[in-house]
């Protein structure tokens, strides 16, 4: 019998009753909330398509090579019988080994009953011999092109998620023990919480990961004080107020992704980016995109370039005078400042940059990580249709796609939290900021997924055209930094790494440790991770990391030194100049930092909600 089911009394019969009868109607309500969610996108058909088509090929496979099949049914079956005399041994008292073990970071069986209970022991037994037994017969199937067992991988993994007994009512002993002293009012609080997941989701759901309410953009995330100087239809341009009496001759241009928002880099003052380079003595100013809609479906790559950096490199001229600036990037942000550097240089133009350095940057896109299991060419041609359809990718459907590359991490940990337990997400302004998407333009991204993903062409010589100027790295004799994140599972670091193997500028490559966000906003305060360093560029990433330098610590002063003592920052640091204060150029002041763009949200622009009002 499961633990903890003791015989209730009457009185306690009848609170279940009532409960019972309300969880009966929010369930009802929220079948008829998924009624007008079955049908999937013309995007989403293709994705189902291809996991149908990735399990067939899989069957096949079997089909043809039985002797792995009876393999791994013979393990399992031997592996049954173990776990059956080990539900013997613990019923007489004894304390078997276990057969298999959790891996340490998995935090779905830190309850002490998945190990003490016998009923949740044989569960979790259970559960992941199946996961093993699944896991090692897709690694065993020959005859699969590597794309398509990929997928496979990808694909089985996310089932075999799904089936956890931790995500499921009576298999999840904390769920149960807040069931019972509640009386059920957890999964009635979790089922409208999940109702309210629903309204706000494009495609799947997007789960509650934080308590939204305890955060206001410009009063605490994206608090470093500063001024829009400039805005087009894409980008307000912000210039933050310095903080030393001098600064640096050359300004420093910030360009993050356009994936999501800006203010991952000023999210607090003790780890923002932003305020960390403002008190070294940089002359800041920041590229904040716009949020966009349907209105914007015909923007193109070129646009985000010309728009972007070069409008923002003219503005940073009227504002400080200075002709040249140092670019900083970050991820998409990064291949787009690849591209503008190399139109630059094709146009004769490179010198108005000094440096420029590339924050887990693809340019390379050979081997894009997990995220290229959505981009195969039935995947994409759908999402095509799909772009071409609605004139935007939902940013909401992008962040869906990105919580399933770390699905018990991102997505069944919050299910469980949020719809199981019936809890409210605790603040968190990390994950605050990770669901305070941006929208996607139909002109940009699927030519970006194409281009980029699919073909690869930005590694190949002429192989992207902007504005009728075909464009090289090779020819980039603009001094480069490249620093990645060792753990990173977005932009895989190997596949960075890449990158320093195409200009014909001096390079330096960094390898920081942890993944796509901390390993990037790493602030010296913390003197946490610690990065590797190597001055030799080997061809291959794992000869260069054979051969680096540990060091402790954060990445930016390695950063910094190399800026200054190089005089990218200035050409002689003894001369720095009168700190610029924002106004007192040629540009006005158009509204206080963080700006009306950051502060759109997806449902404003897509007109699904008010927008809030203009203080």
């Amino acid at each position: 019998m499961q633990p903890g089911l003791d015989q209730p009394s009457q009185a306690d019969m009848e609170v279940w009753r009532e409960q019972l009868t309300a969880i009966g109607q929010q369930y009802q309500e929220m079948l008829g909330d998924l009624v007008g969610r079955v049908e999937p996108s013309e995007a989403g058909k293709t994705v189902y398509n291809d996991m149908r088509e990735s399990f067939t090929a899989a069957l096949e496979a079997l089909a043809s090579d039985p002797q792995a099949m009876y393999a791994a049914q013979w393990r399992l079956m031997q592996e049954q019988w173990q776990l059956w005399q080990h539900g013997m041994q613990t019923l007489a008292g004894q304390t078997p080994e276990p057969l298999v073990e959790p891996a340490r970071h998995d935090r779905r069986f830190k309850d002490p009953a998945w190990q003490e209970e016998p009923f949740y022991q044989a569960l979790l037994q259970q559960y992941l011999l199946f996961s093993r037994t699944v896991e090692e017969l897709v690694a065993s199937l020959d005859g699969l092109p590597e794309e398509k067992k990929r997928s496979l991988a990808f694909y089985a993994r996310q089932c075999v998620s799904a089936l956890s007994p931790s995500n499921f009512v009576t298999t999840n002993p904390e769920v149960m023990r807040r069931t019972l002293e509640t009386k059920g009012q957890n999964l009635i609080d979790g089922m409208a919480r999940l109702r309210e997941d629903l309204a706000n989701s494009a495609e799947g759901i997007n789960v509650t990961m934080t308590d939204r309410s305890a955060f206001q953009i410009g009063e605490n995330v994206a608090v470093t004080p500063g001024e829009v100087v400039y805005e087009n239809e894409l980008i307000q341009l912000i210039q933050y107020h310095p903080t030393t009496e001098k600064v640096f001759k050359t300004p420093l241009l910030i360009v993050p992704p356009w994936i999501n928002k800006y203010y991952i880099l000023d999210l607090r003052e003790d780890n923002s980016l932003v305020k960390w380079l403002v008190d070294q003595g940089h002359s800041v100013f920041l590229i904040s995109w716009r949020n966009p809609g349907p209105e914007q479906r015909d923007l193109t790559w070129a646009d985000y370039m010309q728009m972007g950096p070069i409008d923002a490199m003219g503005a940073i001229e009227q504002a400080c005078g200075e002709k040249s600036v140092n670019l900083l990037s970050y991820c998409v942000g990064g291949t787009l400042a690849a591209s503008t550097v190399a139109y630059l240089t094709s146009t004769r133009r490179g010198r108005k940059v000094k440096s420029v350095t590339y924050m887990a940057t693809l340019q390379d896109f050979s081997d894009p990580g997990e995220i290229g299991v959505f981009l195969n060419e039935p995947v994409l041609q759908g999402l095509e249709r799909q772009l071409e359809a609605d004139g935007y990718l939902d940013g909401r459907v992008m962040a869906f796609s990105f919580n399933l590359l770390r699905e018990n991490d991102l997505f069944w940990s919050f299910y469980i939290n949020n719809y199981l337990k019936g809890e409210k997400p605790a603040a968190f302004d990390l994950l605050y900021w990770n669901t305070d998407g941006t929208n996607l333009p139909a002109g940009t991204h699927a030519w970006y997924l194409r281009n980029m993903y699919m073909e690869n062409r930005l590694i190949e010589p002429g192989g992207i055209e902007l504005d009728g100027v075909k464009i090289d790295l090779r020819k980039i004799s603009t001094p480069s930094y490249f620093v990645s994140a060792k753990e990173d599972h977005i932009a895989k670091w190997n596949s960075t790494y890449g990158g320093t193997q195409l200009p014909k500028g001096p390079v330096t490559f960094v390898l920081g440790g942890s993944g796509h966000i901390a390993g990037i906003v790493n602030p010296p305060a913390k003197n946490k991770y610690g990065f590797w360093t190597n001055e030799a560029l080997p061809a291959s990433p794992d000869e260069w990391l054979e051969n680096a330098t540990f060091n402790e610590g954060s990445w930016w002063p390695h950063w910094q030194a190399w800026a200054t003592e190089n005089g990218y920052a200035d050409p002689d640091p003894k001369k720095l100049v009168a700190a610029r204060v924002p106004g007192e150029g040629e540009l006005a002041l158009l509204e206080p930092a963080p700006g009306r763009y950051v502060r759109m949200t997806i449902p404003e622009v897509l007109g699904e909600i008010p927008a809030t009002p203009e203080e």
